[in-house]
């Protein structure tokens, strides 16, 4: 009942407020999304998009006001910018206002505060309406008070019929602006602001073939606007990259450098490089619904090799100090590597996102087996993706002595047993990480030193054997 009283007040207040609102019309021109001819949406990875807005619409010689509707409800007023495309020289916004106090039925209420009214209500004894005037006395708690001649009610169960909106509520949120117009005919204008409330995020799947040597991928954008308004038949732009933003949210206006480089597409993203970042430009237009959230396909790559990997990872404080722990077993991790390379079916720089892996069972139905995230990750370099801890490959780690030679400097020899109850040979990585002065002085299986602070030993596991990896280490500490 609230809810029909709300809408037919609302309904009477624009009945009631046609005349008298023809007068500031003929002063205020207002430009809605109607005039669109057409609008571009650059999302980046920060919550933030770029808007460009270009409308037509006839405009009066001379000095008024110009109200832009259908904006951004999270648009930051400080970044917009305006520009006549027909007329450059003949257009000048002398003053802005974003008006965002929206209306709804309670601050309407509070508006009329210390006014007068109409209050409506049928009275089904007699069967006709009845209309009173009445004073709004307050309405705090969203509990109104009321005089109607010369008594005090707590509350009405009549609509409320107001004579005009008040001057400070809008419908929507609108760009005002005092403006001078020196041409005769329409006026293009192209708007640019910058909004909140919009981002977009990348999501990748990968599928493994049998023996994990292959794999296809599927690469998919995530776009989520919550500004507060459509974009209807945008073109669309997403950036990938960490664009700085000062505390202040000014701004930063960024200038291609270098030619861009396209890769052909159909309908789908169209990936180019823009100055420190990377563009992935959709072919087509597409419509942004407020409080929607859209995917569209970014890329397929089939049959690309990857190579799994079986890693067990040590700790520093290993080597200087005496290791009691209860179990000494370690997780064996999962990792899927491949290379993103056109030589490998991919090439294509990849934004930061989730990937998720699936494999096919016995009965060929597709199951997940894990996922992980990826940073921004450029052509030709690694992507390495931790899948999941090894059920059927053990590592167990005992430290066979240790001593503390002098007060900086640590001796200590490890054992770590690895066992392959898989149905296949295997190579389990060993990464060592060790700190300070340190040197190898006895090793069971050949190691590779990866950089100043990692050993790593790659050891060959056959089917349902296990091989005792040994090496004694000293570590001088600095």
């Amino acid at each position: 009942m609230h809810d029909k009283n709300l809408l037919k007040g609302l309904l009477v207040v624009a009945v009631v407020t046609t005349i008298t609102s023809t007068a500031i019309a003929m002063a205020a021109v207002t430009s809605t999304c109607e005039d669109q001819l057409a609008v571009e949406v650059t999302v980046y990875n920060s919550d933030v998009a770029l808007i460009k807005d270009r409308r037509v619409m006839p405009l009066p010689q001379g000095a008024g006001e110009l109200r832009f509707m259908d904006v951004a409800a999270y648009i930051q007023p400080e970044t917009v910018y305006t520009k006549s495309i027909n007329h450059p020289m003949e257009f000048m916004v002398l003053e802005q206002n974003y008006e965002y106090d929206l209306m709804d039925y309670n601050k309407l209420l509070n508006k009329y505060v210390g006014k007068k009214l109409k209050l409506e209500r049928y009275n089904a004894y007699q069967d006709r309406t009845e209309v009173v005037d009445a004073t709004l006395l307050s309405n705090n708690n969203n509990q109104p008070v009321y005089q109607i001649g010369k008594e005090i009610y707590l509350g009405h169960e009549g609509i409320h019929i107001l004579p005009e909106i008040p001057e400070n509520l809008i419908s929507k949120p609108t760009l005002m602006w005092m403006y001078k117009y020196g041409a005769k005919d329409k006026l293009e204008l192209e708007v640019s602001y910058l909004t909140s409330r919009m981002s977009w995020k990348a999501d990748y799947i990968l599928v493994l073939n049998k023996d994990d040597t292959k794999g296809d991928l599927s690469g998919w954008v995530t776009i989520n606007n919550r500004s507060g308004t459509i974009y209807k038949d945008a073109a669309l732009k997403l950036v990938a990259g960490e664009v700085n933003r000062a505390r202040r949210h000014e701004p930063r206006m960024m200038m291609a450098k270098g030619a861009f480089m396209e890769q052909d597409a159909a309908d789908g993203f169209v990936e180019k490089g823009f100055f420190e970042y990377h563009i992935y430009d959709l072919q087509r237009t597409t419509t942004l619904k407020d409080k929607q959230i859209k995917q569209i396909s970014l890329l397929e790559a089939n049959d690309f090799s990857i190579q799994k990997e079986y890693r067990v990872y040590g700790e520093r404080s290993y080597y200087t100090r005496q290791y009691r722990e209860n179990n000494p077993k370690q997780p064996v991790n999962v990792h899927i590597k491949f290379k993103n390379a056109e030589e490998n079916n991919l090439g294509m720089p990849l934004p930061k996102g989730i990937i998720r892996l699936y494999k096919r069972d016995d009965a060929s139905k597709l199951q997940f087996i894990g996922e992980d995230n990826i940073e921004h990750t450029p052509k030709d370099e690694d992507v390495t993706l931790k899948v999941g801890e090894a059920f059927d490959v053990v590592a167990e780690r005992k430290q066979i002595d240790y001593r503390q030679l002098t007060t900086r400097l640590h001796e200590t020899e490890w054992e770590v047993t690895l066992k392959n109850h898989k149905e296949e040979d295997i190579v389990v990585t060993l990464i060592e990480p060790v700190y300070g002065n340190w040197r190898v002085t006895y090793n069971s299986h050949d190691y590779i030193k990866e950089d100043a602070f990692t050993l790593k030993f790659n050891v060959k596991v056959a089917k349902d054997e296990e091989v005792k990896v040994r090496y004694r280490l000293q570590v001088g500490l600095r």
